[in-house]
């Protein structure tokens, strides 16, 4: 196939091409398909669930050279539904085929440490944190420029700089000692050492950028994590909107900056700021559809996994207003399936208590084997407001246990 220049719309019948089976590219591709695309995902997993709704599953490794070079031969844009693509094969495909998000853009937000150098560079605001590299305090990553001790005095949390996600790959600390003996524990990796914050709030911000930079984001979300796994969300946020607006605003500027295309996530977080208002400092970036944007699918005009397929291949981007006054979402982890104090048993949750709420709507993944922490599906509440909707998600979770 021809190489797809950047700036040339994609449209019905083109082939689209998602690195990534899980539940987030199930969804993507569910969108691409009632647009029209034809769809390839590569995924080692046989049972990943976005196969079921690909028109074909390459069942291999990310850097199996027969199935890279079967994407290039048939897909006009290659999409990613997670962070950690290898490199290697992201600029494989991008050297002869349209790979949005650019690998660049992707090589930033799959590193802690390259993502603070990077938010740093570009004047956003983060935490104080230290990088360990190489088994060495780095001190000029330190925001407060006075070490490492500065920065676990109120206790901190050392980050493996790759490959963690959902709590995983994190070790919670008080003291120096306790960041050599963290180290030890994640096997000497090279990590971020983030100074404990007093937080206010958690936001989420997700925006969608075009390569010739049109942009439309969606209201923003207040998160709530369990774990270090995202339990929660409300939308709106119950936040001050001229902190909402700074946060969109922050969001828009750092996709700006690393020229992104797809869509983004920008997790914030609210502490409280030197003149006594709220202040926004970034936590993460998610180069792809997010779990605190998985409302969309119930209470947005365009969902995130569709303004993903639009982004990607350049088309007009839909519109994100909401279809509700409020939302809120709750992850279903496989803890559902096996309840406390049981005989470990796998049982199905009484889903009855969703269907039975006109307001409610259930979303499986079409994963076959529950276990704890894992991401199974998610449940949606629109309501008047968002207390109620909060009220409401947690009550029908709940209520799944119900015997």
């Amino acid at each position: 196939m021809a190489t797809t220049s950047m700036t040339q719309q994609i449209v019905p019948p083109a082939t689209i091409g998602m690195l990534g089976g899980g539940q987030l590219g199930r969804y993507a591709l569910m969108a691409a398909s009632a647009m029209g695309y034809r769809t390839v995902v590569l995924d080692p997993d046989p049972s990943a669930p976005a196969g079921a709704h690909a028109n074909d599953h390459l069942v291999a490794a990310y850097d199996d050279h027969a199935s890279l070079d079967r994407l290039l031969r048939e897909c006009d844009v290659v999409t990613t539904e997670f962070e950690n693509p290898p490199a290697a094969v992201l600029e494989r495909l991008a050297a002869t085929t349209r790979v949005a998000p650019r690998p660049a853009s992707v090589a930033v937000a799959q590193d802690r440490i390259a993502e603070k150098a990077f938010l740093v560079d570009n004047g956003f605001p983060v935490g104080s944190f230290a990088v360990i590299a190489d088994g060495s305090d780095n001190q000029s990553g330190i925001a407060s420029g006075t070490g490492l001790s500065s920065v676990v005095a109120g206790g901190a949390i050392v980050k493996t700089a790759r490959l963690g996600y959902d709590g995983k790959g994190q070790r919670s600390v008080d003291s120096v000692a306790g960041v050599h003996a963290a180290l030890a524990e994640l096997g000497g990796v090279d990590c971020v050492v983030e100074s404990r914050l007093d937080l206010r709030a958690e936001l989420s911000v997700i925006i969608a950028r075009t390569v010739d930079a049109r942009v439309e984001w969606w209201p923003v979300a207040e998160n709530r994590h369990v774990g270090g796994v995202l339990d929660l969300t409300v939308v709106p946020a119950r936040v001050d909107p001229l902190l909402a607006d700074r946060a969109i605003g922050l969001a828009m500027a750092i996709g700006d900056a690393l020229d992104y295309v797809g869509v983004l996530a920008v997790e914030f977080f609210v502490v409280a700021g030197h003149d006594g208002d709220d202040s926004l400092l970034v936590n993460e970036l998610a180069p792809r559809p997010h779990n605190s944007g998985h409302w969309t699918l119930d209470a947005s005009v365009t969902s995130q996994f569709e303004q993903q397929i639009r982004a990607v291949c350049g088309v007009g981007l839909g519109d994100t207003s909401m279809t509700a006054p409020a939302v809120a979402m709750a992850n279903l982890l496989g803890d559902l399936w096996l309840p406390s104090g049981g005989d470990g048993r796998v049982r199905e949750p009484r889903w009855e208590a969703i269907f039975d709420d006109p307001h409610a709507t259930l979303h499986l993944y079409g994963k076959s084997q529950p276990r704890p922490g894992r991401k199974m599906g998610h449940v949606t509440v629109t309501a008047d407001t968002p207390d109620q909707a909060e009220r409401r998600v947690v009550a029908l979770r709940e209520a799944l246990l119900a015997r």
